[in-house]
């Protein structure tokens, strides 16, 4: 697989027959096409391509996605069910499955807002976390902190047995040393042969932590680290 970063939690993968985009929202100017991390449709003309929204968050979901749709013959979306949109679109909500054809995709609940996603085609297991991840917040009473991790835990616990190639999974700087719990918990419950840190908003340096922290030893070899904008990398 091919990986394009476009920003924050969006990424788009391309596989042996699909380019799969996910959470794509940030089309500020950079430059044009995706080496800037912006999707141009011209470039995608001649892609299979089926685009993903795990929840309507302005970071993980733009309208603007449909207007692919005059460029790209091959193009196809798959929304989190709490997006509302008149547009054609499969729609899927926590605990359901997909099958459309060449692809399945089961979704997971969030422990924010909407799905996680996971997606098999071409032989591949593909995870896209959304916003489902262990949220830890200083102001939130004890109580409310084991609900959400029991909440994360819970949801992560039902892919045990699941063979997945690559896992986006959100390691957010705001909760510090924290951010590691969502993907410490994945990498030893599920795993992934390659994981790719997410949802830092462009500060993609502090995912320097999963370099360094004792947690993250075990592992470690199997991230995935990406700097700027509109890299590529190989999964």
């Amino acid at each position: 697989m091919e990986v394009r970063y476009l920003y924050h939690s969006a990424f788009a993968v391309k596989t042996p027959a699909h380019l799969l985009i996910f959470d794509y929202y940030c089309d500020t100017p950079r430059g044009a096409g995706f080496s800037r991390g912006v999707v141009d449709p011209e470039e995608i003309r001649g892609e299979d391509t089926v685009v993903f929204a795990s929840h309507s968050h302005p970071d993980h979901y733009s309208p603007r996605i449909f207007a692919w749709r005059g460029t790209v013959p091959k193009i196809r979306y798959v929304l989190s069910s709490d997006i509302h949109t008149r547009e054609n679109a499969a729609r899927i909500g926590p605990g359901e499955e997909k099958d459309l054809g060449d692809l399945r995709v089961r979704a997971l609940r969030s422990t924010d807002q909407g799905v996680a996603f996971l997606v098999k085609a071409d032989g591949l297991c593909i995870y896209h976390a959304g916003d489902l991840n262990w949220w830890k917040w200083g102001e939130d009473t004890p109580a409310e902190q084991e609900e959400a991790g029991r909440g994360y835990r819970e949801q992560i616990d039902l892919l045990r047995g699941e063979r997945i190639d690559l896992a986006f999974v959100p390691v957010d700087p705001r909760q510090g040393a924290d951010a590691l719990l969502g993907i410490d918990y994945f990498m030893r419950t599920v795993g992934a042969a390659r994981a790719v840190p997410m949802h830092a908003f462009g500060r993609t340096p502090f995912f320097s932590i999963l370099g360094t922290d004792p947690r993250t030893e075990p592992y470690r070899g199997r991230i995935l680290f990406y700097k700027d904008r509109g890299d590529l990398f190989e999964a």
